[in-house]
């Protein structure tokens, strides 16, 4: 067969295959118009040159100017649901992904990211403290402070990550005031704990890989809230803080004079 021949073959594959994760996703709208345009933009960002927006998409799809307001309309639109669309997600992953097992558990990996912006203004912009260790970077930043969440995909050798899930885990307070804002409450590491089970419900049992930034007691006890549900199973797999510490139970109080002990350290 000659190389023009395979390329077609390729790219006919490729293009069915999209198809196919496109069309699952036409059960979260209850409108044909709205799936119609979620499937324009998802293409336009794929292919758009640039990160202008909406803008881009419309200038690397050739599509008419008019087009321009329709399109953001449709984020407002009230005939889907970012959490349905979001499950749905899960599930295709699920379904068309060569996912990574380590034993019967999937492996899931989660981080933070600060995106500085310009912007002192902007919805969920705050002043943002990086603990970064490289001193090109400074101290405080304003900016959006994200948590994304990815699944393994794969053989040891070759592995992918894809995306299931990112959104704003923080500087959203003024946002509680706003009509039908629903805003979380809980700090980034719960919050990043609450998103891997939510993402666990499709997957089953995951492991969690995280940086030691996330190993606090809110994070650990909301594991262990959640673990006791019954439905799925987490686990945390992170470093040790340098000032880690850990206690045992004291021995039986001795007679005298004093205070009991109530912990005794175990190692630094």
């Amino acid at each position: 067969m000659s190389l023009p021949y395979i390329s077609v073959v390729y790219h006919t594959i490729m293009l069915n295959f999209i198809e196919n994760v496109l069309c699952f996703f036409e059960s979260c709208f209850s409108r044909k118009a709205a799936f119609n345009w979620f499937v324009t933009i998802t293409i336009g960002l794929m292919l758009r040159s640039d990160k202008l927006g909406v803008t881009s998409v419309i200038r690397d799809l050739a599509l008419n100017l008019g087009c321009y307001d329709s399109m953001l309309h449709f984020f407002r639109a009230s005939s889907w649901s970012l959490e349905e669309i979001r499950k749905r997600w899960f599930s295709a992953v699920r379904l068309y992904a060569p996912l990574y097992k380590e034993g019967n558990y999937h492996v899931l990996v989660g981080d933070g990211v600060k995106q500085p912006k310009e912007g002192r203004r902007m919805p969920g912009v705050k002043k943002l403290f990086q603990e970064s260790e490289n001193f090109a970077k400074p101290e405080y930043i304003h900016g959006h402070m994200f948590g994304g969440l990815d699944i393994l995909a794969g053989r040891v050798r070759n592995w992918a990550c894809i995306p299931l899930n990112i959104r704003l885990h923080d500087g959203l307070q003024a946002a509680r005031d706003w009509k039908g804002a629903s805003v979380c409450e809980a700090s980034h590491v719960v919050q990043m704990v609450e998103d891997t089970y939510r993402a666990a419900l499709t997957f089953g049992n995951s492991l969690l890989l995280l940086d030691r930034y996330f190993l606090t007691v809110p994070a650990l006890e909301k594991l262990g809230v959640l673990n006791s549900s019954g439905d799925v199973r987490i686990e945390i797999i992170t470093k040790a803080k340098k000032s880690c510490t850990a206690f045992e139970k004291p021995d039986l109080r001795r007679p005298g004079r004093g205070r009991p002990q109530k912990r005794e350290l175990l190692f630094i």
